[in-house]
């Protein structure tokens, strides 16, 4: 490796790949010569494959650090509001004072939902899965905003992100109370966008001096904060992929809604609770825990893919959890559990020596159950979260030259043979 160049050989035969710098993180090296030479890269899962370059978000893993546009998540759940996180993914920083007004008024203005959309709900069961209902009105809402689905146009990309972000609370709440069969509500605008959410997932007609808890109402927004933005996850991934073909930014983040219900990506936090309710009592957890060091079962919410060390949003997330269950003096038996759980994996050696920590999902599951939300909402919440990065990457990619995205294979099916009549198979 010279003159930041590194060199494959093939057959004899030397090819230049050349190596691009990072601000930060590992070089990457370019692989187009690999065609040249009639070889493809193969790496199942993408785990060193650098298919975007972006601005946006940076882990390192080892160091269990994320950052959005250079602020490191700890400070931004602590001292920013979630819009103000948002604002930031989409424009690269903080906004100023006034800045953030202007965003957060164009926020207020755009959180209604057209009242034709309320019969898009009624052709879905009562116990259809919220996320079944998310993937659909999302990719809805493009058949009533036509007029400004110019791509190529910034100021349409740009009114298309403000309604996106507007629009996924009062959608995920609709969600919410169609299953429960009561009346949709809309947004006030005296509330904010968490409390607007709270609002519209809790508040009945009646109820005209509806208030939020001030500490339910902070550990919501910095549910939505942590879950802004995560990279190139897959259901990241999926959006930028959608929109390499030109796809309307509406079908994109439905495409990253799908992506996200898997139990492996965003489904984690139900999976949690789901968890909790087969161990069933704290008596059991000691029988459970050793069944998970003989790979017996599996344990939710401990340990993540990226991250080797402490998940340093799980750091947050925890210090909200004790805030949201000393607030509400809840003595639910699956919350005791789960605290159960919780001092195993942060004494036990097996555990530690493993890295086997607590990540954001065990306790944004917690938290979520704590302030009176189902399990089914858990991705929707999710989903509402990761639009604010999911519509930066779209915006991100839209705003510089790109390709379609077109992944290769290993073929290892059948080779070339002939066509056989019916009568003739065997």
């Amino acid at each position: 490796m010279a003159d930041n160049q590194a060199t494959l050989t093939v057959d004899g035969k030397d090819y230049q790949l050349p190596i691009t710098e990072g601000t930060l993180g590992p070089s990457v090296i370019d692989v187009a010569a690999f065609q040249k030479a009639g070889y493809w890269t193969y790496d199942p899962g993408f785990m060193a494959t650098a298919p975007v370059e972006s601005k946006i978000t940076f882990i390192d893993g080892g160091k269990g650090e994320l950052l959005h546009r250079g602020y490191p998540i700890d400070q931004l759940a602590n001292n920013a509001e979630y819009l103000e996180v948002a604002y930031a993914l989409i424009h690269g920083d903080l906004p100023n004072a006034e800045q953030k007004a202007d965003f957060y008024e164009k926020i207020r203005k755009h959180m209604g939902v057209h009242d034709q959309l309320r019969k898009f709900f009624e052709g879905f069961r009562r116990d259809a899965h919220p996320m079944a209902i998310m993937v659909g009105v999302v990719g809805a809402l493009s058949a009533f905003y036509h007029e400004n689905l110019d791509i190529s146009n910034e100021e349409h990309r740009e009114i298309t992100a403000i309604r996106l972000i507007a629009k996924m609370p009062t959608l995920a709440a609709m969600s919410y109370k169609y299953s429960k069969g009561e009346p949709f509500m809309y947004p006030r605008n005296d509330f904010n966008y968490a409390e607007n959410f709270l609002y519209m997932m809790f508040a009945t007609p009646a109820d005209v001096n509806y208030k939020t808890n001030d500490v339910i109402t902070r550990a919501m927004d910095k549910i939505f904060t942590l879950h802004a933005d995560h990279e190139q996850n897959a259901s990241t991934s999926t959006v930028r992929l959608a929109g390499s073909t030109g796809a309307n930014p509406y079908a994109c983040i439905a495409a990253g809604i799908a992506a996200l219900w898997g139990p492996s990506h965003g489904g984690a936090n139900e999976a949690v609770l789901e968890m909790l309710d087969e161990i069933g009592s704290v008596e059991n957890v000691p029988e459970f825990m050793e069944k998970v060091k003989s790979r017996e079962v599996k344990l939710m919410g401990f340990g993540h893919r990226v991250y080797k060390n402490f998940d340093p949003r799980a750091q947050v997330m925890k210090e909200t959890c004790d805030e949201v269950l000393g607030a509400l003096g809840i003595n639910d038996p699956k919350l005791e559990l789960a605290m159960a759980l919780e001092k195993i994996a942060l004494e036990d050696p097996f555990f530690v020596e493993r890295n086997l920590y607590p990540n954001v999902d065990f306790y944004s599951g917690i938290i979520l159950k704590a302030i009176g939300i189902p399990t089914s909402m858990f991705t929707v919440i999710f989903s509402l979260a990761r639009t604010s990065g999911w519509i930066s990457h779209w915006l991100e990619m839209h705003s510089t030259p790109f390709k379609i995205g077109r992944p290769r294979q290993l073929y290892t099916g059948e080779t070339h043979r002939d066509f056989v009549k019916v009568e003739d198979r065997k």
